[in-house]
């Protein structure tokens, strides 16, 4: 039997507003949209999300905190690349990503004939197999402010073990 103790659940939440003139980036997917998320970087919600459940998960704090919104450095930045580099310091801190599963929240555009590619995208980022990463996507039912259009947000939930 598996020793619990060993075992760490993460959950990550972002939300990102509507902007014109943006690309919208999700789960590292270009998806058509007549306006992208507004951010510093890429503003890819579901990325940041996943990201911030990892690092919840290894007691690492946010994404914010590695990297600072505040950074030149980080200004565009493409998130599956900033997931990369939490994987990483997952894996430093002593850790194993044993599974993701994440939800988006958005009354449009419709993502379903994306979550495939978001899943292949983030499990690549993360270095995992893609069965062990879940993408769902659902409407607020003209809720919020996600079923104003006003934006979108996800939320993640991790599953991660202590490997030293």
């Amino acid at each position: 039997m598996e020793d619990f103790r060993r075992l760490r659940i993460g959950q990550g939440m972002d939300v990102h507003a509507f902007a014109e003139g943006r690309r919208l980036v999700l789960g590292g997917v270009d998806v058509p949209h007549t306006r992208g998320l507004l951010g510093h970087s890429d503003a890819d919600v579901l990325a940041h999300a996943v990201a911030d459940a990892l690092l919840g998960a290894v007691r690492g704090g946010d994404i914010g905190k590695l990297f600072p919104d505040t950074d030149p450095a980080f200004k565009d930045a493409d998130s599956l690349v900033l997931l990369e580099k939490v994987a990483q310091f997952v894996r430093d801190e002593g850790y194993e990503i044993l599974d993701v599963d994440s939800v988006i929240a958005a009354q449009a555009p419709k993502l379903s004939p994306y979550r495939d590619q978001m899943r292949e995208n983030l499990a690549r980022a993360m270095g995992v197999a893609v069965e062990n990463v879940g993408v769902k996507a659902t409407t607020t039912e003209h809720l919020g402010f996600e079923g104003r259009e006003e934006g979108i947000s996800a939320t993640a939930t991790c599953l991660c073990a202590r490997c030293r």
